[in-house]
């Protein structure tokens, strides 16, 4: 960076951030307006977009009804985050935090909100008796990585992401400082995967879900336009799981869900049915 910033003794909000997200971004929590969110006819309810944070609940839903659990059927309505959605007073109420995903499962008396996504794939393995080994060992390492990925993707997305595509300039230090730690992050799940098929070993998890969506977005879908960049190619156990996962019934629907973006044909804004995927 060519100029020095000197931080001023107490920072205050009085210009926009800049890049692609400035206009929604905010010091503040709250709503912005009101508006009350849709409910369908299911009990569970969920509130979202298909970004990777959104795809690891649609794909959790999906799976569960695979497994012929139906009373996991759901409706999924979109929030758009790009126009402000998510501060609406409904959508607080679901979610003080204001980010995707948000759901409410009406089952309960009173109804139970589950706000991030690492919790509500939780919730869900919880309450269908799914896809979270109830061994020590093994739900200990489902839970460890899980909390990796919660805890690493920031790096991939708010820092590396961030920085690399919607930043209103490109910085050589926030860059490399983010792309090393990714290639890390990428080089700790290639070493994982090189001994396991999937993340805990030959069973499929929630671990497997909170993950895939983002660093498997990296090798599938070209995340940020950087596959290049990060010779992502190069992790060929990442590689594989990632492909695994792509051909399973269930994540070829539950990217689908809350979609507003590419083909036509793969988008399903709302989902109340498995109808809706034809």
């Amino acid at each position: 960076m060519s100029d020095t910033y000197t931080p001023p003794e107490v920072w205050t909000w009085d210009t926009e951030s800049g890049g692609r997200f400035a206009k929604i971004n905010r010091p503040i929590a709250g709503a912005t307006h009101e508006k009350e969110l849709p409910r369908g006819e299911h009990d569970l309810q969920l509130y979202s977009l298909a970004t990777p944070n959104g795809v690891k609940v649609t794909l959790m839903l999906e799976e569960l009804l695979d497994l012929g659990k139906s009373e996991a059927e759901y409706d999924a309505y979109l929030v758009n985050i790009q126009d402000g959605s998510q501060f609406s007073s409904g959508f607080v109420e679901a979610n003080p935090n204001s980010k995707i995903p948000a759901m409410v499962d009406h089952s309960t008396s009173p109804p139970t909100r589950v706000f991030e996504s690492g919790a509500i794939l939780v919730y869900l393995a919880e309450k269908y008796d799914a896809f979270l080994p109830k061994d020590p060992s093994p739900r200990a390492e489902t839970m460890s990585w899980l909390m990796w990925q919660m805890g690493s993707t920031p790096f991939l997305g708010g820092g590396f992401g961030h920085f690399y595509a919607y930043a209103p300039e490109k910085w050589e230090y926030p860059i490399n400082r983010y792309s090393m730690e990714v290639k890390r992050l990428m080089d700790v799940l290639d070493r994982n995967l090189a001994e396991r098929e999937f993340m805990i070993g030959s069973e499929y998890t929630i671990a497997d879900m909170a993950i895939w969506p983002w660093f498997g977005g990296l090798c599938l879908n070209n995340l940020y336009e950087a596959e290049k960049f990060l010779d992502v190619k190069s992790y060929t156990h990442v590689n594989r799981w990632a492909e695994m996962i792509r051909d399973r019934p269930a994540a070829q629907r539950g990217v689908r869900v809350n979609r507003m973006w590419g083909p036509e044909g793969q988008q399903v804004p709302e989902r109340h049915s498995a109808a809706d995927f034809k």
